[in-house]
């Protein structure tokens, strides 16, 4: 939002008020709703130093007090809107019974907005857009999609089912997690404990050898300085690291760049984000390619709802290609993110004009490509875990013992 300041002329009167804006159109529309009188004009400028730090503030926490929409709620909600608008009810109508009906209070508010920006002449969509935290990116894509080709209701019926099989790969990943997480969850907590309680037990013996003591020993007595001197800096430390990253993930376009290239080279996590990524572009475009919206279009929907900026940047290109006259097969080779056999199907689907049943298959071919990644998940982190529970035990191990066998090879020797 840009700020302001809005020149008014009221009964000979000029005076000046600064508001926000998406853009100066809507300053002038904004300020003439708000302030009587004449609009004389409406001058980009900086905002004053309290609402930048007031802004700060609110962006800061806000981040912080966001959350998404519970899945089961969003999805009844959804299926019910369908049914309505099947029904031929109106979707203001629609809305404001659906707000009134559900018992969860942050999907009462967002739908409850949601009518009132419909009742005031905006699109549903428009008013969707302002939610795309709570919704999610498909949900406004989805919408826009009923939009364009006039049947809302099978849009949103689609987009239920695109949601339910989101979370169904959901819950299958957190199963998936369930154990590897609980069993390292376990390993950090005996190991704090051994560190706090154990180790100082030990240190009064090391300390009684007045010789050099090996490394893992030195470590252990780091750590155990760390948590038992510093441990609640340390924990203020990684909270204020946490509050600075996700701010600067959320305001700074260039830093969550940086981000998301880094997570697609890191070990499992690239593979689940690309196949969920490309999962989720084919099966939004073929809907929209099925539906009969012109492929530039289609792309632009497509893409817009793709929440890692490099491959969003990758996929940008196809468009970019299409515009200019190109075909999408060799739009999408460009990109370097699908496979031959991909760019073939898509070329075959291109040249027959069946593209929209190729683009099914296509999907069908990425959905079962993220579905074995989900499924072997468990096993793909197990190597991870056991290193990390070997590399603790192992730490533990020689640093307390190394010692203790030195003070008993001294004892022998001694003899």
């Amino acid at each position: 939002m840009k700020y302001f300041i809005v020149t008014v002329l009221s009964k000979g009167k000029k005076s000046e008020h600064g508001l926000y804006a998406e853009h100066k159109k809507e300053a002038q529309y904004l300020a003439k709703i708000k302030f009587p009188g004449i609009i004389l004009k409406a001058v980009e400028t900086s905002p004053p130093l309290e609402d930048q730090l007031k802004k700060f503030k609110e962006t800061l926490f806000a981040n912080f007090k966001k959350r998404k929409l519970k899945q089961d709620s969003l999805i009844a909600a959804i299926r019910q809107l369908a049914v309505m608008a099947n029904a031929g009810i109106p979707i203001h109508d629609s809305l404001h019974e659906i707000a009134d009906a559900t018992t969860d209070q942050a999907l009462k508010t967002v739908i409850g907005t949601m009518a009132e920006d419909i009742n005031s002449g905006h699109s549903l969509s428009y008013s969707a857009k302002k939610f795309s935290y709570e919704l999610g990116t498909l949900a406004i894509a989805m919408i826009e999609l009923g939009e364009k080709t006039g049947n809302m209701a099978e849009s949103l019926h689609k987009l239920a089912d695109m949601l339910e099989e989101i979370r169904r790969n959901i819950i299958k990943f957190k199963k998936a997690m369930a154990y590897p997480r609980n069993v390292m969850i376990a390993m950090a907590v005996a190991f704090t404990i051994l560190i706090s309680y154990v180790v100082p037990q030990f240190k009064t013996i090391f300390e009684q050898l007045h010789s050099e003591l090996p490394v893992p020993t030195l470590i252990l007595l780091f750590l155990e300085h760390l948590f038992n001197t510093y441990g609640v800096y340390v924990i203020a430390g990684l909270v204020m690291f946490f509050m600075g990253f996700r701010y600067m993930l959320n305001q700074n376009k260039d830093f969550r760049f940086q981000w998301h290239l880094f997570l697609l080279k890191v070990y499992l996590i690239k593979n689940i984000i690309m196949f969920a990524t490309l999962n989720r572009f084919t099966l939004v475009f073929s809907e929209l390619v099925r539906a009969g919206i012109p492929i530039a279009e289609a792309l632009e929907t497509s893409v817009a709802m793709i929440d890692n900026l490099p491959l969003r940047e990758r996929l940008l290109m196809v468009r970019s290609t299409v515009e200019k006259g190109g075909s999408l097969h060799a739009g999408l080779l460009e990109t370097k993110l699908f496979e031959n056999m991909v760019i073939q199907m898509i070329s075959a689907g291109e040249s027959s004009g069946q593209l929209d049943t190729m683009m099914q298959k296509v999907m069908e071919y990425y959905k079962m490509r993220f579905d074995a990644i989900i499924d072997g998940l468990s096993e793909a982190v197990e190597p991870i875990m056991l290193f990390m529970i070997a590399g603790m035990v192992l730490l533990l191990a020689l640093g307390i013992f190394l010692p203790m066998w030195e003070m008993g090879n001294a004892v022998q020797g001694r003899r």
